[in-house]
């Protein structure tokens, strides 16, 4: 009962919250030159409260539409079928090991020699072939990708969006205009603009998945040691917080017992995999 209680309260905690911010973008615009009704701003309020508990469904098309725009206009797939398949591959192992097994992920190379990794809503995974040559092993390869997938388990594309529609005034992806959240989308997923805390909990839920699919765990930390010895930090690891802290935090998790349990360690086994790039 007071599990209940407390998903209520927190629904119409969300939904006030919403409503003051709404009268407040209301209230605050000098630009409108009429007033906005009561019911307006309280539509408003309600719509951006929706933002936060979109379904899988929509979560999934939502996506399709910032791949699309993504692939169209912003990215250079990398266009090699076995490589691709081979990426696939890996991912859809960790996908199905996931703490979200249940949505469709796609998985795709990006042309681009900056060692990088970056993913959006609805199980759209993407991977540079610069990060490809970076990793020594599947097991590295796999471990970037384990951490995409933990931040699409933990919808935090979704919550970024909410903050963003709020910060804009705008509503909800009911209430917005769909360009304009495909837009938002594909700027989320090219700033990477996750918090200390996102930054965390991805890599503490691709832990968990790198070790349920089979790969040695010591492999997420060696890759991150790794690109700390490079002469400028990639892209996917230059956000907060420092790559030594999620190191730390790596290392706390990790039974050390098993850390180099699991598969995915074998470098000449890797290379011949994606020969194609060199």
């Amino acid at each position: 009962m007071s599990n209940s209680f407390s998903f209520i309260y927190r629904r119409w905690l969300y939904l006030f919250l919403s409503v003051l911010v709404a009268i407040g973008i209301g209230v605050g615009s000098p630009q409108r030159s009429q007033a906005i009704s009561l019911f307006d701003l309280l539509n408003q309020g309600i719509q951006i409260f929706q933002l936060s508990t979109i379904s899988d469904r929509e979560e999934v098309q939502l996506g399709k539409q910032i791949n699309q725009q993504l692939v169209n206009s912003e990215i250079q797939l990398y266009r090699n079928q076995n490589v691709n398949r081979y990426v696939n591959q890996v991912g859809q192992q960790l996908a199905a090991n996931s703490t979200r097994p249940d949505i469709p992920y796609t998985f795709q190379v990006v042309q681009d020699e900056s060692v990088n990794a970056f993913a959006t809503m609805g199980g759209y995974v993407y991977v540079t072939t610069g990060l490809l040559k970076a990793a020594d092993n599947e097991a590295q390869l796999a471990s970037v990708i384990a951490h995409e997938i933990g931040h699409i388990a933990s919808r935090h594309s979704i919550e970024q969006m909410r903050q963003r529609a709020i910060a804009r005034g705008f509503a909800t992806v009911a209430g917005l205009e769909r360009s304009t959240a495909v837009q938002i989308g594909v700027d989320l997923a090219l700033r990477r603009p996750n918090s200390r805390q996102d930054e965390f909990e991805a890599d503490q839920r691709g832990l968990r998945t790198l070790g349920r699919a089979g790969y040695a765990q010591s492999a997420m930390i060696a890759f991150m040691q790794k690109s700390l010895q490079q002469r400028s930090l990639p892209t996917f690891l230059s956000t907060h917080p420092a790559t030594s802290d999620r190191i730390t935090a790596l290392r706390s998790d990790i039974n050390s017992q098993k850390a180099y349990r699991g598969g995915g360690l074998n470098n000449a086994a890797y290379e011949a995999k994606i020969r194609p790039l060199s």
